[in-house]
């Protein structure tokens, strides 16, 4: 893993990030989910991996849908 390439996605649930995904996929951008980091949340033991540079049109595609989440943060 390249470090500061990736942001992730956290969510409420194991629902919302399965959900998330597949609007991330239909908005077509790549997604992986991956155990929650410790250090920044202990709510879901999920959240999606994205590219960085993704973050913006992620946020974007998961508003429209009205899916909400906790943050979108930059992965070190």
């Amino acid at each position: 893993m390249v470090p500061g390439r990736y942001a992730i996605v956290l969510v409420y649930s194991t629902s919302y990030a399965i959900r998330a995904e597949k609007i991330l996929h239909q908005a077509g951008i790549a997604s992986k989910l991956i155990p929650v980091p410790r250090h920044l949340s202990s709510n879901c033991g999920v959240c999606l991996r994205i590219e960085r540079t993704d973050k913006d049109a992620a946020q974007k595609a998961l508003e429209t849908v009205k899916l909400d989440i906790e943050g979108i943060h930059d992965l070190e």
